[in-house]
C-alpha cells in the first residue's frame, strides 16, 4: 500500500506486532531463554512449542479468537511466580537473538516509510509489555501499547491488569490520539488477524497483513489493502533506515513454521539441567 506524505494534522502508524511485524508469536518466542535460565521446565518448553505451532496453523483456518484465548491462558499460567525483573533481564539479553532474525524485512521497510513521512510508529500488541517494549525499541517505535501482568510482590500473580485486545486496541488508539493529538482519519493500521478488525477500522487508512482467512475474506469485501510479508530478515541493523530500506529487497530468512520446529527439536534434546535431576 503507497504510504502517502504526512498531512499537516499529527498522524501515526499502529503495527500489531505478532506475524504483521515478525513471524511468531513474541509471547512465546522467548521459551528457550526462559528455559535456559531456569524459569521452565522441559514439559513447559514443549507446550510452549507445541502452542506457536497451534497458533501458526489456527490462523490459516480463520479461528483465532479461540486460539489466542488458550494462548493467553497458557502464557498467564506459565508466568505465575515467575520474577517480573528476572524475565525483564531474559528478554534485554537475548532480544537480538531471538527477535532479529524473524522481523519481516517488508515490516521494517515500511516502518521506514512511515517514519519518513513523519508518522509516529506505535506498536501495539496483546503480547505483554516486558517482550513488546524491548521489540519497539529495537525496530525504533515511538509508542507501544501491550497487555500489563499482575505483579504482586516482583513475581506475576497470573492475573492480567490490561489486555491489549480485540476492542482494547481500538481503545488504545483513541486514547492515543487524545493524548498525543494524532488525527485517526490520516493515521495507518496494519495487522494479521480478524481479531484486529476494530484497530484497523480505528484508523483512516488499513491494510492487511498475512491475513487469517476471515480477515482476508473480510478484507476483499471491504476493498482493503492486503499485504504478504514472507521474508524475515536476520542480523539487520532495524533502527538504521538505510539498511532498512536495503535490506527490503535483498534478505530473506527462515519461517516462522521452520523456527517452531527446530524450537520442538532442541526441546528434545538432553538439557543439562535435565540431565542432573
Amino acid at each position: 500500500m503507497p504510504v502517502a506524505p504526512t498531512s499537516p494534522s499529527r498522524s501515526a502508524a499502529f503495527f500489531d506486532l505478532d506475524k504483521t511485524v515478525i513471524a511468531r508469536s513474541s509471547a512465546l518466542a522467548f521459551t528457550r531463554p526462559f528455559y535456559d535460565g531456569g524459569l521452565l521446565t522441559r514439559r513447559a518448553l514443549l507446550r510452549s512449542t507445541v502452542a506457536q505451532l497451534q497458533l501458526l496453523l489456527t490462523s490459516a483456518r480463520g479461528d483465532q479468537a479461540d486460539q489466542v484465548e488458550r494462548l493467553r491462558k497458557h502464557v498467564t499460567d506459565m508466568c505465575a511466580g515467575w520474577d517480573a525483573e528476572t524475565v525483564r533481564s531474559i528478554v534485554s539479553e537475548t532480544l537480538d537473538e531471538v527477535v532479529r532474525p524473524v522481523i519481516f524485512s517488508e515490516a521494517a521497510a515500511l516502518i521506514a516509510e512511515h517514519k519518513a513521512a513523519g508518522r509516529d510508529i506505535v506498536l501495539i500488541s496483546a503480547s505483554g509489555l516486558e517482550m513488546v517494549e524491548p521489540i519497539g525499541r529495537l525496530l525504533g517505535a515511538d509508542l507501544v501499547r501491550a497487555s500489563v501482568m499482575e505483579v504482586i510482590d516482583g513475581r506475576y500473580s497470573g492475573e492480567i491488569e490490561f489486555y491489549c485486545y480485540g476492542e482494547e486496541k481500538a481503545t488504545a488508539m483513541r486514547r492515543l490520539a487524545a493524548e498525543r493529538g494524532y488525527h485517526l482519519a490520516d493515521s495507518y493500521a496494519y495487522s494479521d488477524s480478524s481479531t484486529d478488525i476494530p484497530m484497523l477500522e480505528a484508523a483512516g487508512h488499513r491494510a492487511v497483513v498475512n491475513p487469517d482467512k476471515t480477515l482476508r475474506t473480510y478484507a476483499e469485501e471491504q476493498g482493503w489493502p492486503i499485504l504478504d510479508f514472507p521474508n524475515p530478515a536476520p542480523l539487520v541493523d532495524w533502527s538504521s533506515p538505510a539498511t532498512i530500506g536495503w535490506t527490503a529487497v535483498a534478505a530473506a530468512g527462515v519461517s516462522a513454521v521452520a523456527a517452531a520446529a527446530v524450537a520442538y527439536g532442541i526441546s528434545h534434546r538432553r538439557h543439562p539441567r535435565d540431565a542432573a535431576a
